[in-house]
Order: structure tokens, then C-alpha cells, then sequence
């Protein structure tokens, strides 16, 4: 497995290590439970250095990602971030990325692990892209005190910083860049930094006592409370934007490779969706689980958890557009589970836009 440089960090903290797409990486600390809550109460550290970034250059390059997102690029206003998809020419979803305007002439996209080889050869492809990723680490500081504990640190640009917002900044000499985002629904910044300043902004940012590190079991269960979607689990190639509820995000007068597809499929309207359930109980709803409406099969489960936040089993499963309204009854697995189909989020308290 690859390491990060956060590694001997999290080794050294006892964390239980894990493969993810690949990456060592820590589940947990403390507990999930305890690292969840952590994070919507106070402050939680995240190891996110698996993830790719790439620089785009020029409005020549802006222009052919264009050709392959469902939304403008160009005319992002610099310091602004905005949310999308990499698609293929059937609307399936190669990545789902965000983009950060740095100046007029570059464009900063944060990519997943996953489908990180193919959307690398993509974009170097298409647009020429610069490959950050291998001398880049990422670290996610999340939780309400999270703008005060950065500026503690001496990160004071993150005072300024609004909702999905990004910025320079530096620390020991270096150029970082910071946006405010994050994947838990709470006040939160990502944190893009060479590697060899992991360790000492890591190390720094612990010396607070609001501030604790947190590994991938509470990240799930942080971003399946918020209705927020996992490569390769809950989106993929094989599933369009629309099908995935993120319908809402496309720039409908942006022209893209797959516009045709996703307009016919709009107007045929039979598709399944991405849609919220929630279990009667604190029992959880899990990837796999069939999905039944009245005794016939419609539809899967690609995520699920305990909610810890709400206090009952959540999760997220695909099923006809029809059957995805709020209060639609269902049976999932083979208990026959009752859940229903609900409106995303599942937890409606997050700090994310304070």
C-alpha cells in the first residue's frame, strides 16, 4: 500500500490502518463514534493526501474541460469553487471533482482516489493538465472552531474565506492553497500543501486542545449524514448525473459531450435516482441490500450507516423516479428491513455555511 506522508503520524497515535483504493490509511483513532461527534462539536483532522489535484493553465485548456463538465468554467470567478462532474458521452460519471478558480489563468481541481489513473491520462489528455498529486498532501480540518483553531495557527487568511471560497496563503515560507469546503456538513477548510509541510501543519494544528484526528469511519458516517455521495459507491460510470440527484448542478446552456444524453433522458423520465432512506430503528440499511416496493425488486442500497447525529439508520439506494418521493415505504435485505424514502440531508444542523 502507498503511504502518505502522514503515515508514521497516524501510526504513531495508534490509528488502525486500512487500504483504501490502495492508500494506508487510518479508520480510526479514538473511535467513530467518538471522532464523529468530535467533528460536529468541535474539530477533527483529516489524512485526505490520496486524492489527485491538477492545474489547468489557460482559457484554451478551461475551455476542453468544459467540453466534458456540466457547468462553466471560464466564467468562475476567481476565489470562487464550484462543484462537478467529469462525464463520459452517456452522462455516466467518470469523477466528481472541485473546481477552484486561482487566478484568471488557472483553474485547481481536487479529484478522488479512485478513479484517479483514468481522470489523470483524461485530463492530461484533453486539457493538458498539470498532475500536483504526488508532491501534494490534503488535509481537512473540519468542525465548528475549525476557522478559529486556523487562525490560532497562523492561518489568518481563513477568516475571510466564505462558503466555497478558495485562496493562497503561506506557511514557512511556502505556498498552500485553502478553500472552504469539506465533506461533513460542517464550518470546514481543505488544506493543499506541499508534502514536506504535512507533518508540521498536522503537527501544529494538534497542539490545540479542540483538536483531535479523525479517520475514514467517521468521514463516512459524517458525509452519509449530509446525503453526500462516494466514488464508486454511490456514483460511478454507470450511473448519469441525473440518476445520481445531481440534476440540480447542470448548466443546461453550457455546451458538453453529453448534454444530448442527459436532455433525452430528462424528457423520457424513467430512470432510478439517488435517493435518502431511513430505517424505524437504529438498525442501518447496507450496501447491497435489495430494495422491495409492495414485493417486487425496484432498486439497491449503495450506502449505509448508523446515523449518529439523528439517531436511526440512514442510507442511500437507487430506485424509480416515481418511488423516490419523501414517505415511499420499502423493505431492503433479507431481514425485509422497513425503510422509507426521505429528503436529503439526513442531519439539517450543519455549520458548513456559518
Amino acid at each position: 500500500m502507498r503511504r502518505t506522508p502522514l503515515y508514521e503520524e497516524h501510526a504513531a497515535r495508534g490509528g488502525k490502518m486500512v487500504d483504501f483504493h490502495g492508500w494506508a490509511l487510518p479508520l480510526q483513532f479514538k473511535g467513530i463514534i467518538e471522532e464523529h461527534h468530535h467533528t460536529r462539536s468541535k474539530v477533527s483532522l483529516f489524512d485526505c493526501s490520496h486524492m489527485g489535484e491538477f492545474l489547468l493553465k489557460g482559457a484554451k485548456a478551461m475551455r476542453a474541460l468544459e467540453g466534458m463538465v456540466f457547468n462553466d468554467m471560464i466564467c468562475l470567478r476567481v476565489g470562487r469553487c464550484r462543484y462537478s462532474s467529469i462525464l463520459d458521452t452517456c452522462g455516466g460519471i467518470i469523477d466528481d471533482v472541485v473546481a477552484m478558480k486561482l487566478s484568471e489563468d488557472e483553474l485547481f481541481i481536487a479529484t478522488n482516489a479512485g478513479p484517479y489513473p483514468r481522470v489523470a491520462r483524461t485530463l492530461y489528455r484533453v486539457c493538458g493538465a498539470q498532475d500536483l498529486s504526488p508532491a501534494t498532501a490534503k488535509i481537512d480540518v473540519q468542525g465548528p472552531l475549525s476557522r478559529q483553531a486556523l487562525i490560532d495557527a497562523g492561518l489568518g487568511e481563513v477568516a475571510s474565506l466564505k462558503y466555497y471560497t478558495v485562496c493562497r496563503a503561506k506557511w514557512g515560507g511556502a505556498e498552500i492553497v485553502i478553500s472552504r469546503a469539506g465533506y461533513t456538513g460542517e464550518l470546514g477548510f481543505e488544506l493543499f500543501v506541499p508534502n514536506e509541510l504535512a507533518v508540521p501543519i498536522w503537527r501544529r494544528l494538534l497542539e490545540d486542545d479542540r483538536v483531535e484526528p479523525a479517520g475514514l469511519g467517521a468521514r463516512d458516517t459524517l458525509r452519509l449524514e449530509m446525503g453526500y455521495t462516494l466514488y464508486g459507491q454511490d456514483v460511478d460510470d454507470s450511473h448519469t448525473t441525473l440518476e445520481a440527484g445531481m440534476g440540480r448542478f447542470i448548466d443546461w446552456d453550457s455546451e458538453f459531450h453529453a448534454k444530448e444524453f442527459l436532455i433525452m433522458q430528462r424528457q423520457m423520465g424513467k430512470y432510478k435516482i439517488r435517493t435518502g432512506v431511513r430505517s424505524m430503528n437504529r438498525q442501518a440499511p447496507r450496501q447491497g441490500y435489495e430494495v422491495f416496493h409492495e414485493g417486487q425488486p425496484v432498486g439497491v442500497v449503495t450506502s449505509g450507516c448508523y446515523g449518529p447525529s439523528v439517531g436511526y439508520g440512514i442510507g442511500m439506494a437507487y430506485v424509480p423516479v416515481e418511488l423516490s418521493k419523501p414517505g415511499v415505504r420499502f423493505t431492503a435485505g433479507p431481514k425485509d428491513m422497513e425503510i422509507e424514502a426521505v429528503e436529503l440531508p439526513f442531519y439539517k444542523h450543519g455549520t458548513c455555511r456559518a
